[in-house]
């Protein structure tokens, strides 16, 4: 009680002499290139949202923001201005950013100003702003990281107190940003097994719009965590603004959208707070996930761009590295094979001329050999009928066969049928009092144990200790959490949800610590797992099991408004074979190109085709892989797709084009590039020709400027159903 009064006595000192000193004028500057977040304190020394829109070209302008913001003799703050961090139980009737019960039953939270810093990062500079309740030892650290090149701003929270026991959160937002326009339009990417980054669109109207997910693990199998808001209008590709905005988190997630009583829009992105009441302890620091967003004033397009390149520079593992194709076994063998016959498949890889061979699912278990999905998981010791002479053998078999050798785990998940459950049936997440509900046959193990984190590090750090020539790790995670008790949290189950993330957080950070040149990628059932938290551990993300090209054309054009092509993997495999191998190929080739498919199975023709295909993706990697992206015809606005890359030095180009369905004599209109340099000439050549065929493309050899290709275009499209064209550009 005297540590609490003492506290409210010197806090309250600090804020007579903030206001004494002028703090309502204090106004917080946030900024890139293109964009301006304007903070203020004001008059009552708490602290408001005063602009968010395109960068002031006067710094001077700012100080007309003061004047917008004044406290009335309610309590309530005027339209103009909106608390960036607003507590529960205050005088704001919306949604809350936090929510805390506080150890004497009190509900409420009013954070004030305290303290701002700045500092200089890479690419960036870093904000840091310090609250504090009035009443409570509680304090909230506010950061944001503004890239001012690329147009992106990065924000979480820090939440911590000092009140004599735990207080309950039941609310933690990693940021709140606001919104007055005449009208919003939300875009969001729903999604399934075989059906991610299904976008849809909507108008917002009064009161709250809700995207989440409750699965725990494997959790954006139903909805992925990223969004776009259209102001005014719904988001379009080349024109209007836009927020585009994802989070860092590979568990439940909530974005709030609520549209209060006079039309201005709130947007809340949060971990989930579901069946997650959080008990934090005296001076813990609870973190949020970091909320990633830019604001576009030139649509969706260059939105993505920005994102792309703020990825590939500061997030993603390895953003500005190489990236490896390579041959699967999946498609192929499944569970069915043998050392020798792997070996084989090696040598089909090098003769390919991929960089690399992956063995899938499959290699493990012996006890309960996994040679189907019902054993082995958790039995991460080579099947010694399968494969007598180990890991070592595959990895020589490889260096013989001149390729790099890979190798699938899913090391978070376990089947019943396995030792390690026969061991420690207390590691997986089941209730101790009902029946158990199996999804794919399996339980998830439980991250939030430190013990079963450093069992999981432990499998993958020995494979890559013993076994130093694994060039390449497909992590999977093909289950959500069922059974949602934890044996190890007991009466703690609120915090299951979020220290089961943690865990697998840490597990992956030690991985990447430890073998930080492993280029791993990240699988879950498809696209269920694609944030870019997980991804500064990993290199790139399979987007979807689902193969079929044309299915490929809607996944790859959804996640490509978030995630650069190198990061997002795509193979050629048999599904959909009334499609050509060219097409399935030419669809793989917009991002990073693999293979999954039994090359004995392709005709000679088809086999030299895929070859040359990859000789002509490597050489066209600057552009496809660290090129800029432009997305030039939707597939969701008719029958044909088109995407074109340009890479930095704008002397190369390259067009893919596809023809998905077109309708009887439907009107073909010109494709126009974008990214070009204007006053350039470019040589246009159509490549990834079937052996034995010539281009019909009219422009096919002739030379253009790139003001002409831009604004003219170029006739690419065709009445042919399930048809493909890949057109090079070079500049003379």
């Amino acid at each position: 009680m005297k540590h609490s009064l003492l506290f409210t006595l010197l806090f309250g000192m600090i804020l007579i002499c903030q206001n004494t000193n002028g703090a309502e004028r204090k106004l917080i500057r946030i900024s890139t290139n293109q964009t301006d977040l304007i903070l203020q304190v004001g008059e009552n020394g708490r602290l408001y949202q005063s602009y968010f829109g395109e960068k002031l070209r006067h710094a001077s302008d700012m100080e007309a923001l003061s004047w917008d913001i004044h406290a009335a003799s309610d309590g309530s703050v005027s339209q103009r201005g909106w608390e960036v961090y607003s507590g529960s139980g205050n005088e704001d009737f919306f949604e809350p950013a936090i929510a805390i019960t506080h150890t004497d039953g009190n509900p409420s939270t009013w954070f004030y100003y305290v303290s701002s810093t700045q500092q200089p990062v890479p690419g960036g500079t870093q904000t840091d702003i310090t609250l504090r309740d009035d009443q409570y030892p509680v304090e909230v650290t506010l950061h944001y990281v503004a890239y001012a090149e690329e147009n992106v701003i990065k924000t979480w929270s820090e939440i911590r107190h000092e009140e004599k026991k735990p207080i309950r959160l039941s609310a933690y937002a990693s940021a709140m940003l606001y919104f007055c326009r005449n009208s919003y339009y939300l875009t969001e990417f729903s999604s399934d097994w075989a059906k991610e980054a299904q976008m849809s669109s909507q108008r917002l109207q009064p009161g709250k719009k809700i995207l989440d997910t409750k699965l725990g693990s494997r959790a954006a199998m139903h909805m992925h965590p990223f969004f776009m808001v259209g102001m005014n209008q719904p988001a379009q590709e080349r024109q209007g603004e836009v927020l585009m905005g994802t989070l860092g988190w590979t568990g439940n997630f909530r974005f709030t959208f609520e549209v209060d009583n006079v039309g201005n829009l709130r947007v809340i992105p949060a971990i989930n707070p579901y069946a997650s009441v959080y008990s934090l302890q005296p001076n813990e620091v609870f973190t949020t996930p970091e909320f990633i967003f830019t604001l576009s004033t030139e649509g969706t397009g260059q939105g993505s761009r920005n994102l792309q390149a703020w990825a590939r520079r500061y997030q993603l593992k390895d953003g500005m590295g190489d990236r490896m194709t390579l041959l699967n076994n999946w498609e192929n063998t499944a569970f069915d094979f043998d050392q020798s016959l792997l070996a084989g498949l090696m040598k089909e890889a090098k003769d390919l001329g991929v960089d690399m061979f992956l063995l899938d699912d499959g290699w493990f278990g012996n006890k309960y050999p996994r040679n189907n999905d019902r054993a082995g998981l958790g039995d991460w010791e080579v099947n010694r009928t399968k494969l007598p002479e180990g890991i070592p053998a595959l990895t020589q078999a490889a260096q013989e066969a001149g390729v790099k050798f890979g190798i699938w785990i899913e090391p978070e998940m376990v089947n019943p049928k396995s030792e390690l459950y026969e061991r420690h049936p207390d590691w997986a997440i089941h209730y101790p009092n009902r029946e158990t509900y199996y999804y794919r046959n399996q339980l998830v193990l439980d991250l939030s144990n430190p013990e079963v984190q450093e069992y999981v590090y432990g499998v993958v750090d020995k494979l890559l200790t013993e076994n130093p020539d694994i060039a390449y790790f497909k992590w999977d995670c093909n289950s959500p959490i069922t059974n949602i008790y934890s044996p190890y949290l007991k009466e703690r189950q609120g915090q299951l949800y979020i220290d089961h993330v943690r865990g697998v957080y840490n597990v992956m950070r030690r991985v990447k610590e430890n073998h930080p040149a492993t280029p791993m990628m990240l699988c879950s059932g498809g696209g269920a797992r694609c944030d870019y938290e997980a991804l500064k551990y990993f290199t790139e993300f399979w987007c979807s099991d689902n193969t079929d090209p044309v299915e490929r054309l809607y996944i790859q054009w959804g996640f490509s408004h978030f995630f650069p092509a190198k990061a997002m993997c795509a193979h050629v495999t048999s599904w959909n074979k009334a499609a050509s191998v060219k097409f399935r190929t030419d669809v793989a080739s917009m991002c990073k190109l693999g293979f999954d498919i039994g090359l004995k199975d392709l005709s000679a023709d088809e086999l030299e085709y895929c070859r040359e295909a990859v000789v002509n993706w490597k050489r066209l990697k600057p552009a496809i892989l660290d090129g800029t992206q432009y997305r030039l015809v939707s597939p969701y606005e008719g029958n044909h797709m088109a995407v074109n890359y340009v890479d930095a030095s704008q002397e190369k180009a390259v067009l893919f084009v596809y023809d998905i369905h077109p309708r009887y004599q439907e009107k073909l209109l010109p494709v126009k590039l974008q990214g070009l340099d204007p006053d350039k000439m470019y040589r246009v050549e159509e490549i990834n020709l079937m052996p034995g065929t010539t281009s019909t493309l009219k422009a096919h050899g002739r030379i253009f400027s790139g003001d002409y290709l831009m604004k003219a275009g170029l006739d690419v499209f065709t009445f042919g159903q399930i048809q493909s064209r890949v057109v090079e550009l070079t500049a003379q």
